[in-house]
């Protein structure tokens, strides 16, 4: 189109959305290119991309993937494409549809995110859906997974390094207390979780493994087999090691009975540029196998050259 004709020293996005959209033409849709342009473009380059597609052909570039893509190929490039806080405001909805296993993936989101991304989010969901997050969480779940949910989602943490040393001992021995006494839901408890920083946290972590000689999430292992409690210790991990829980989740869904493509798209598309290299570290460590590796055994075609570029590793 005589519209997308620009210089040569600016390739994207306007070239980028004239080549997808000659990967959708003809009989057969041109699967490599579309992993060639959107797996190695950045999240504002996408952005742009969307915007130039919708400028230039007045349709949307997420109904065109949706319409020519299939299956696990088709639900990862489209997580991908669609802006951080539109995907999280995406899994957040489709989380809230679901049984055990949403409470998981609104944990997850809650605890691994900044709070401007966290409240980005919390807009995307309520431009999206036209309710409000919290409103949907409080109606999803019930009792402790409630009492600890909403707390989370509609946490504001403050993002800086400051710590205040004495209040993370007084905080470390509260958490003890409650946790010796098996008051998992005590509102002590999850208003330490759910409010302080990141930073201030991990002092308190620390605090709590010099004080009483074990870390906190070994003193939540005594009583695993309680579904709230796997939830608590699953928060902690997330804000205080979130690598170390993306490892666990990609670990558990490739090597479970039958991937579990849900769970490794998620976290692919949603760590790729956040923190996938400590999550590759991780899983090296503790697994012997680079990750790479281990999902190019698992997977197959279009989906795993997607994933494989999206983590790094894919053709430039």
């Amino acid at each position: 189109m005589a519209s997308l004709k620009v210089p040569t020293s600016v390739p994207e996005p306007y070239e980028d959305a004239e080549q997808l959209k000659k990967a959708f033409a003809g009989w057969g849709t041109n699967e490599a290119l579309i992993i060639q342009i959107l797996a190695h473009r950045n999240a504002a380059q996408r952005k742009l991309i969307r915007e130039t597609y919708a400028a230039a052909y007045g349709e949307d570039l997420l109904k065109d993937l949706d319409a020519e893509l299939s299956s696990n190929f088709q639900r990862a490039v489209l997580l991908w494409t669609l802006s951080p806080a539109e995907r999280d405001a995406y899994l957040l909805n489709e989380a809230t549809k679901r049984l055990t296993s949403s409470n998981w993936v609104i944990l997850e989101i809650a605890c691994t995110r900044s709070s401007d991304d966290l409240f980005k989010a919390r807009q995307a969901y309520h431009a999206r859906y036209k309710k409000s997050l919290e409103e949907d969480v409080a109606y999803h779940t019930t009792g402790d997974f409630r009492k600890l949910l909403v707390p989370l989602v509609t946490a504001f943490r403050y993002e800086g390094e400051e710590v205040n040393m004495t209040l993370a001992r007084k905080e470390a021995n509260i958490l003890h207390e409650k946790i010796s006494d098996k008051a998992y839901n005590d509102e002590e408890l999850i208003r330490i979780i759910s409010t302080r920083s990141k930073a201030q946290l991990n002092a308190t972590f620390n605090h709590y493994l010099d004080q009483h000689g074990c870390e906190i999430n070994k003193d939540l292992e005594t009583d695993s087999d309680d579904e709230y409690l796997k939830l608590l210790s699953a928060a902690i991990e997330c804000l205080k090691t979130p690598e170390k829980y993306f490892e666990k989740v990609l670990r558990l869904g490739i090597k479970g009975t039958g991937t579990d493509e849900w769970d490794l798209t998620r976290v692919v598309t949603t760590r790729a540029e956040v923190d996938m290299e400590r999550i590759k570290e991780e899983y090296q460590k503790r697994n012997s196998v680079p990750l790479d590796r281990a999902i190019a055994g698992d997977t197959s075609g279009d989906y795993e050259r997607m994933l494989l570029a999206m983590i790094g590793h894919g053709d430039a």
